[in-house]
């Protein structure tokens, strides 16, 4: 596939292809040492600035804050999982009146922002009579805007696998919804793992959102940190602090999502692995039949 793409880089190429690496690698260097120097220049890293980290309650507070992040992410990420595959199954749906329905749904939330999406639920609802909580704008702001990028997502997987898979499910007397989430919608998954868990990292930096609306995640603590005076007013560190632990969450995240891809590889390579044995042992006591047959 490679091949076909792109031409294969000659010497010269590959030679400078290596020093347009190189230089690329020395301007990155080279901004995130003027930043470092511009942040020790202004007192950014002196020990008063960094001292609240040393009280334990504040570590308490901290780890508070990261359980609340990974609350909202935890709802946000299942419910945006069931809202795209739903909405995903309804614009594939072979009703005309299902799929519209869906196509309007999935394109009214995703073109709306998110941010928008979580004022509207924590100042909006209100003023209806509902009552409302951060917490509840946060994930519902989530859940509908990722929701609706999963299901294009989902939908792009589907049709990407081979109409056999659909017909011969048809064929053993499957309905619609069965074909759907119990043979096409789990091969799509799989087949989609890296662009959802793409989208699941965004869902976890878009927590950040949630501080807006008052929600007491990492972000919102971070600020609130950065505002004692106690503290000589540590915005910077208290912000890297925050950036570092949202870097290891979707890192981990990440990790995670590898690790599934690579458990999946080795049950199919065994389950290839079998079948072919079984097989093998088939045609062998087929041959070895027609040999005492014949004799």
């Amino acid at each position: 596939m490679t091949n076909v793409l792109f031409d294969v880089p000659g010497p010269k190429s590959r030679v400078r292809h290596r020093i347009y690496a190189v230089i690329g690698i020395l301007v990155v260097v080279a901004l995130i040492a003027f930043v470092v120097y511009s942040f020790a220049q202004s007192g950014q890293f002196t020990s008063q600035k960094w001292a609240w980290l040393e009280y334990s309650q504040v570590q308490s507070d901290l780890v508070n804050a990261i359980v609340a992040t990974l609350e909202a992410f935890a709802l946000g990420a299942v419910f945006a999982l069931i809202f795209g595959a739903v909405f995903a199954a309804g614009r594939l749906s072979e009703h005309k009146w299902v799929r519209r329905i869906s196509t309007f749904i999935v394109e009214f939330f995703r073109a709306i922002p998110l941010l928008i999406l979580m004022f509207l639920f924590y100042f909006g609802l209100p003023t209806l009579g509902v009552d409302t909580s951060p917490l509840f704008a946060v994930v519902l702001g989530l859940t509908l805007y990722n929701g609706s990028v999963l299901a294009e997502v989902f939908r792009a997987g589907i049709n990407s696998l081979p109409k056999g898979q659909s017909e011969a499910a048809y064929a053993l007397g499957m309905r619609k919804t069965q074909v759907m989430f119990t043979v096409l919608l789990p091969q799509a998954i799989r087949a989609m793992l890296p662009t959802i868990i793409s989208q699941l990292v965004v869902l976890l930096k878009d927590t950040a959102l949630g501080f807006l609306v008052t929600y007491p995640e990492l972000l919102y603590y971070a600020r609130y940190i950065g505002s004692q005076g106690v503290f000589g007013r540590p915005i910077v560190p208290s912000t890297l602090v925050a950036a570092g632990i949202y870097i290891v969450l979707c890192l981990l995240l990440t990790a995670l999502a590898t690790w599934v891809e690579k458990r999946n590889r080795r049950s199919k390579k065994h389950i290839e692995t079998t079948d072919n044995k079984a097989e093998q042992a088939m045609l062998g006591n087929a041959a070895g039949g027609g040999f005492v047959g014949g004799a």
